[in-house]
């Protein structure tokens, strides 16, 4: 018996949908490979996930366990691919239904005790999950608020490997998630700063506006002090404001990015502003900046 469990890996600021399918010989002695181009994150899973089963007070059996993480010729590059292993190998083990893994997909990356911690890029792979037509999503339960945004998704939040297994069994049951998104709308464009804070400096402020209205690059050259950042701090509260779709795109950049555990209501609700020091390198803006 093959287990073949649903998830999703991101590539660049999307998600492609990866089949985890897992076979086992029982003839073999017990060892474990993972094939499917995983990075060295993904082949360490392994070991992360066999302790989390045995700590979560579930059984498996001896032998060769073989994990193809398809499609094979995408690198895939993320620890949220814990749990869906981990749900596949006991679907191997007759310890979750086949059926209950239908349309369902599951993203988690796993401690060694068996709990559920959260990842980064849930945004863009719920996105990927309504497109794809999924029931359901099961997600680390810091991540369901980013992840219910996504509206006609339904999105169950899991706090540990044995909740996951009892939840597909049908032994227990747990509300999905759910968010005011009416309210999320609201707070859209409601900037803690404002230009009208700023007194004098009117020929900056009249050069902020032109370049906001026109969509003009700006260099402001000055001493330390001048007030040259508090100035370019208060520019996207002159742009015009964030659409839905727009706070959804920076949004998935974001979450990519391991910056969404910042965000109220676990969605962007202002224009972005980055404020690297002037001595950054290369490597760290793409870091920092994104």
């Amino acid at each position: 018996m093959v287990g073949i469990a649903l998830t999703y890996t991101t590539l660049g600021i999307d998600a492609l949908q990866v089949s985890v399918e897992c076979d086992r010989d029982g003839n073999m002695q017990h060892n474990v490979n993972i094939v499917g181009m995983p990075s060295n994150s993904v082949k360490e899973s392994k070991d992360r996930v066999f302790a989390a089963i045995r700590n979560s007070k579930l059984s498996y059996h001896t032998g060769r366990y073989t994990i193809n993480l398809a499609p094979a010729d995408i690198k895939k590059d993320s620890s949220s691919l814990d749990l869906p292993i981990a749900i596949s190998i006991m679907m191997n083990n007759d310890g979750v239904p086949e059926a209950a893994l239908k349309k369902i997909g599951i993203i988690g990356e796993l401690s060694l005790d068996g709990n559920v911690r959260p990842v980064d890029g849930v945004l863009p792979i719920a996105i990927a999950a309504k497109r794809d037509d999924l029931d359901l999503l099961i997600v680390p339960h810091e991540n369901a608020e980013e992840a219910a945004i996504i509206e006609g998704l339904t999105v169950i939040p899991v706090t540990s490997l044995w909740e996951t297994v009892q939840f597909l069994k049908g032994e227990i049951t747990i509300p999905p998630a759910t968010v005011d998104r009416e309210k999320i709308f609201q707070v859209l464009n409601d900037f803690p700063l404002d230009m009208h804070d700023v007194k004098g400096q009117f020929q900056v402020k009249r050069a902020l506006e032109v370049a906001a209205a026109g969509g003009h690059n700006l260099l402001m050259i000055g001493p330390p002090g001048s007030g040259k950042t508090m100035l370019v701090r208060r520019v996207p509260t002159i742009l015009p404001e964030l659409t839905l779709d727009e706070a959804l795109e920076s949004t998935k950049i974001h979450s990519v990015a391991g910056f969404s555990k910042d965000f109220k209501n676990g969605i962007l609700t202002t224009r972005a502003f980055r404020s690297p020091h002037h001595t950054i390198s290369d490597v760290a803006m793409d870091i920092r900046v994104g």
